[in-house]
């Protein structure tokens, strides 16, 4: 069950109970699980299009919102056998602001849930190459494997011999779920072009559907109410319509902050204050007794 305020914000209605109960004490915030979101670019006649899915409504988080390919980190996305090409492990440490093996374990998400949830491999046999259509039978019996974790990404990548491509991602924001959510995860987002050849597909057990769409078109349906987001899903959308081409985005993302952004709850005059800072659309003020405004 979600709530959608302001446009198409998504806003679970159990919210304002556990930012008291967090207020008050009695809420321990939950460790966030690490993970990685990807969005994918191609050009279109219109500008570039990202490629998103919308999450089952069965789904306990975030169920009916639109979102990008991602998920949490595997602990097998540690392994220090994965074969890897683009700047190297430190150089990804410096700019994600973490050590070294939970740069290669973003990454490596980052690459290995696109590849699940979309069909599309940011990977090659050398590490100046990309693979082409990855639809094939063989293709997707790697693909189930990796879902089910009857395989580890760096096992999948040596039996084909192929490289991961680090330098096919630019870093773009971070987001940390809010203290008083019961799913917390410490996410990286990516932007990314889709390597020619390659499509897209729903492959994800956890959406119902995917579309191509612009990021000022997705806007503006969300701001309409008629797409449902989170808010890290629509302030990505809005930066996103800055650029002309996929190229130019790619191009962009080694200068964008990193920082955190982490959502904080406070009380204020009898009622409660939700804000995301840097990002003021998404404040939300909740009396103490009723619904968010």
């Amino acid at each position: 069950m979600v709530n959608a305020q302001a446009g198409g914000q998504w806003y679970p209605p159990e919210w304002p109970e556990r930012i008291r109960a967090l207020a008050d004490g009695g809420l321990t915030p939950a460790v966030p699980r690490r993970a990685a979101t990807v969005m994918l670019l191609k050009d279109t006649g219109d500008g570039p299009a990202v490629h998103m899915l919308r999450r089952r409504t069965s789904m306990a988080f975030a169920g009916g919102a639109y979102a990008y390919p991602g998920g949490g980190v595997d602990p097998r996305d540690d392994d220090r056998h994965v074969r890897w090409a683009g700047p190297t492990r430190a150089w990804w440490a410096d700019r994600l602001g973490v050590d070294g093996t939970d740069a290669q374990a973003i990454v490596c998400a980052a690459v290995r849930e696109t590849y699940e949830e979309a069909g599309v491999l940011l990977a090659g046999p050398t590490p100046d190459s990309v693979v082409g259509d990855t639809t094939g039978e063989d293709w997707e019996a790697d693909r189930a494997a990796l879902v089910a974790r009857e395989t580890s990404f760096a096992e999948f990548l040596d039996r084909r011999g192929l490289v991961l491509r680090s330098d096919l991602l630019g870093a773009w924001t971070r987001w940390i779920t809010p203290e008083f959510e019961p799913r917390r995860y410490d996410t990286w987002f990516f932007v990314a072009a889709l390597p020619e050849g390659q499509r897209t597909r729903n492959a994800s057990t956890e959406a119902d559907r995917t579309v191509w769409i612009t990021p000022r078109g997705a806007a503006a349906a969300y701001d309409r109410g008629e797409l449902l987001m989170m808010p890290p899903t629509i302030a990505t959308l809005r930066q996103l319509t800055a650029y002309g081409a996929a190229a130019e985005a790619l191009d962009a993302a080694p200068a964008r902050d990193l920082t955190p952004v982490l959502a904080t709850a406070r009380l204020v005059e009898g009622e409660i204050v939700l804000s995301w800072p840097g990002h003021d659309e998404f404040t939300k003020h909740i009396p103490t007794g009723g619904a968010p405004a």
